[in-house]
């Protein structure tokens, strides 16, 4: 166990918060496959507020999920309250409340919200201030880095003087949105800086990816796109390595239980995803992904798979 964030944790490897994607059922199979946490996608506290139907929906959890963080965006203090009012009526499973300040997107930061709260540093500590005031739960805050380090690091300090208990640092700016390397060093001087509040996201690939950055000081690390790319990392960092025909045993049942809860459109989208770091090491793998591309049905799609898999391995 790991103490991380006002949270005691199975490991230090979660999965961060992902728009459109961190939904439960791909939240239950990280659980599944040892997330130490795991994050909602990024909640509108406008929506919430509102009453709106499909942000309501955001808030479902289920009893096999690990730790849950629920994420928040909103553009200050009052309506970052209330959204939090809200989800605490709704669902008392959360481990900790989550406040995106890191989002680039511009129908996101145009009003006020995610990364355009870097450039408002007052705004900022009041709604970090507001929050712990109204919840007896940690707060973990996500963010990019800005320009200058120095400006990062004062923001930093100046978000974990106001109560926040876990900075999860992005280390791409506002304007690379998801382009270019993220930056490392960035990580290592906040942690070195604040010990024991930082957590690292941005360009997590591989076992090493993750050591280097625990290394630098990391509480935990965050997996986001490097998920997708091989989901299998969770396991593989407590030493589990799975053959590729186990690891579709695991899509199989995700893709099911997906179906069962989101519909077979949303379950074979989410299947060509996870599988694409399989097939492409497949035999014959052009074909086969031409062929797992162009299905719309979720037996095909498994029989497809299965077929690309029994070519090296038993499925």
């Amino acid at each position: 166990m790991i103490n991380a964030g006002g949270l005691e944790l199975d490991n230090p490897l979660c999965l961060a918060p992902l728009a459109g994607i961190t939904t439960l059922t791909v939240r239950e199979f990280f659980s599944s496959l040892g997330a130490g946490l795991t994050h909602t996608e990024m909640i509108s506290c406008a929506g919430l507020v509102r009453d709106n139907a499909k942000t309501l929906d955001m808030l479902a959890v289920s009893e096999h999920e690990s730790p849950l963080v629920v994420q928040l965006f909103a553009s200050g203090e009052k309506i970052l309250c209330e959204g939090a009012a809200k989800v605490l009526d709704s669902c008392k499973k959360f481990a900790a409340l989550g406040v995106n300040m890191a989002c680039p997107m511009p129908k996101i930061t145009r009003n006020g919200s995610g990364a355009a709260l870097l450039r408002r540093p007052d705004e900022a500590c009041n709604m970090i201030r507001g929050l712990k005031g109204l919840v007896n739960l940690p707060v973990w805050v996500k963010i990019r880095k800005l320009d200058d380090d120095n400006l990062t690091l004062s923001f930093i300090e100046r978000i974990l003087s106001a109560g926040a208990d876990n900075i999860c640092i992005h280390g791409r700016t506002p304007a690379q949105r998801y382009e270019g390397i993220a930056d490392r060093e960035i990580i290592r001087l906040a942690a070195e800086k604040f010990p024991g509040y930082i957590s690292a996201s941005g360009d997590v690939k591989t076992l090493d990816d993750i050591h280097e950055y625990l290394s630098m000081g990391s509480v935990c690390v965050m997996l986001a796109r490097g998920a997708f790319a091989n989901a299998w990392l969770f396991e593989e960092f407590r030493g589990i390595f799975k053959t590729p025909d186990k690891k579709l045993d695991d899509l199989i049942k995700f893709a099911y239980l997906t179906k069962n809860y989101s519909g077979e459109h949303r379950a074979v989208v989410l299947l060509k995803r996870f599988a694409g770091s399989m097939i492409k090491s497949a035999h014959g793998a052009a074909e086969l992904r031409a062929r797992a591309m162009l299905s719309q049905n979720l037996e095909e799609l498994i029989k497809i798979l299965c077929e690309g898999v029994k070519k090296n391995y038993a499925c």
